[in-house]
C-alpha cells in the first residue's frame, strides 16, 4: 500500500494559488488532492475514528498555519564535488540545499577536474539521488576543461540528462567557438548559461580592488572609495560588454541564453530589449544582488563576482523580479574556507538564506506578493528546464513542498550553516521568513527545523 501524508491547517502560497487554511494529500511521491480546510478535518476524523487502517499508511503533518509552497528550483550552484570537497560535497550542499527549502539543483561544472562530459555529470546525478535530499542536474562545460576552443563534445550530450551547459566563473574569449557551441546548443534544445565577464577587463580591476581592501584595513576609507570605484567601473564594463556580445551570438545561433548573475542596470536593459523584441532569453538575479551595495558591504570578505553594484542597479533588479522582466533568483551558492576567503575567493553561501533574504528584501521591503516569489523561486525555473511535474502546488505533480514560517525574524550565524562554506555576508543580521521543512517526493528530508 502507498504511504500518504496528510498536510493540513497550511496556507498553500504558488504563483497562481494562495490559499488559507488548506491541506495537501500525498500519495507516495505526488501530491493527489488539494484539500479545503473541512476536506482535511473529515480526514483527520475518519483516521481518528478508525485508527487501524487509516493511520497506519498516513503520516500527519500540522503545518500550525505556516505557508506550503512549492520546493525552490536553484538554476545556479557550486558543489565543488569532485576536488574541491574542502568548500562543499555533493552531502554537505544538499544537506544545506534542504534547509533552504530547495528540491531540485543545477549544479555548476567549475570542478577539479572540470565536469565536461555527459558521463560525468550524469555520475554527479547518480551520487545525487542517491542520498534522497534533493535533485541535482550536473551542467557540462561549453569548452573541454574551460580550455576555450574544444566543442566537440557538446555533440554527444542529451538534454533531459544535461540541461545546461555554461562556462561559470570564466568566458569563451573567441567568439566564433561560442558561436558554434550556441549552435548546436540550438540544435539540441540544450540551455547556454552564460557568466557574461570580460576577463582583460576583470584581470586589470582586480589589483586596484585588492589595493583598496589594503587602504581600507588601513583606516584610510577616502583613499580606499576612490580605489574600489575605479574597480568597480572596470567591473561593470566587463560584464556590460560581454552581455552585449552574448546576447548578439545568440541571437544569431538561435539558442536559450540564459544570463547567470546579472548585476548592473545596463545588462537588464539589455536582456529586456532583447526579450521583447522575441529572443529566446531568460536571466537571473542572485538574493545578494537585490539585498545588498557595494557602498554598504566593502571588505575582502564581501568579494563575489560580479560585485556587488550600487544602489541604482539594486532598485532596478528588485523591481525587474516584480514585475517580471527578470525570470528567476538564483543563488549562486560558491561555498569557500576561510582561508581561501581570507585570500580573496569570490562569492558566499547562500542556500540556507536564500528565501529569508528575498522575504525580507522584496516582499516585506517592496511590496512583491508571495506569489510572485514563489514564480520566481519555483515556477518559472522549472518551465526553463522543462521540469513539467514540479514547481506548483497541483494534483500529479511532485510532492516536493517547502514549509516557511513567514513570521519568524532569526539572526544569521553562519557557523551553524550545513554548508562546509560558512561565510554568509548577512553574519549578524536578522532576516525574516525561515523554513521550517522541506519535503522532497513527499517525504521530511532532514535537517528540519522545528518552528
Amino acid at each position: 500500500m502507498e504511504r500518504k501524508t496528510l498536510i493540513y491547517n497550511a496556507r498553500l502560497v504558488d504563483e497562481a494559488t494562495d490559499m488559507k487554511d488548506a491541506g495537501i494529500l500525498i500519495s507516495g511521491e505526488k501530491i493527489e488532492k488539494i484539500l479545503t480546510g473541512e476536506d482535511a478535518a473529515a480526514i483527520l476524523r475518519a483516521m481518528d475514528l478508525d485508527k487501524a487502517d487509516l493511520s497506519a499508511g498516513t503520516d500527519v503533518f500540522d503545518a500550525r498555519g505556516q505557508v506550503v509552497m512549492p520546493a525552490f528550483i536553484d538554476m545556479h550552484a557550486h558543489f565543488r564535488d569532485p576536488g574541491l570537497t574542502q568548500k562543499e560535497d555533493l552531502e554537505s550542499g544538499s544537506r544545506a540545499a534542504a534547509a533552504g527549502g530547495f528540491g531540485t539543483l543545477v549544479l555548476m561544472p567549475n570542478t577539479s577536474p572540470v565536469i565536461s562530459s555527459q558521463e560525468a555529470a550524469e555520475g554527479n546525478n547518480r551520487r545525487g539521488a542517491g542520498l534522497g535530499l534533493a535533485d541535482l542536474f550536473q551542467s557540462v562545460s561549453i569548452t573541454r576543461d574551460f580550455g576555450g576552443k574544444d566543442i566537440s563534445h557538446l555533440e554527444s550530450l542529451d538534454r533531459t540528462v544535461v540541461p545546461l551547459i555554461t562556462e561559470d566563473g570564466h568566458e569563451v574569449l573567441d567568439s566564433s567557438v561560442m558561436y558554434e557551441a550556441m549552435k548546436i546548443a540550438a540544435r539540441k534544445g540544450i540551455i547556454v548559461s552564460c557568466h557574461c565577464e570580460d576577463p582583460f577587463l576583470a584581470a586589470a580591476a582586480r589589483p586596484i580592488r585588492m589595493a583598496a581592501l589594503e587602504e581600507l584595513e588601513k583606516g584610510k576609507r577616502e583613499d580606499a572609495a576612490r580605489l574600489l570605484a575605479k574597480a568597480d567601473n572596470l567591473l561593470r564594463l566587463a560584464e556590460d560588454v560581454a552581455t552585449d556580445r552574448n546576447i548578439r551570438l545568440a541571437a544569431a545561433a538561435g539558442c536559450h541564453l540564459h544570463l547567470c548573475h546579472v548585476s548592473t542596470k545596463h545588462c537588464l536593459e539589455a536582456a529586456v530589449r532583447a526579450k521583447k523584441a522575441g529572443q529566446d532569453l531568460s536571466l537571473e538575479v542572485t538574493p545578494h544582488h537585490i539585498g545588498l551595495t557595494g557602498e554598504s558591504m566593502p571588505g575582502i570578505f564581501n568579494i563575489v563576482n560580479p560585485p556587488l553594484r550600487a544602489q541604482e542597479d539594486r532598485q532596478a533588479l528588485a523591481e525587474a523580479l516584480i514585475s517580471g522582466d527578470a525570470d528567476v533568483i538564483a543563488t549562486d551558492h560558491a561555498p569557500h574556507t576561510l582561508q581561501d576567503k581570507k585570500g580573496g575567493s569570490p562569492g558566499f553561501s547562500g542556500l540556507e538564506t536564500a528565501f529569508a533574504v528575498c522575504y525580507t528584501n522584496l516582499v516585506m521591503g517592496s511590496g512583491m506578493n508571495l506569489q510572485a516569489l514563489s514564480s520566481r523561486m519555483s515556477a518559472q525555473p522549472a518551465r526553463l528546464l522543462s521540469l513539467a511535474d514540479r514547481g506548483l502546488i497541483k494534483a500529479g505533480y511532485r510532492a516536493d513542498l517547502a514549509v516557511v514560517d513567514t513570521n519568524h525574524v532569526w539572526t544569521v550565524l553562519g557557523g551553524d550553516f550545513l554548508s562546509r562554506g560558512k561565510f554568509s555576508p548577512w553574519e549578524g543580521k536578522s532576516l525574516t521568513g525561515r523554513v521550517t521543512a522541506t519535503l522532497h517526493g513527499g517525504r521530511k528530508v532532514p535537517p528540519v527545523t522545528e518552528p
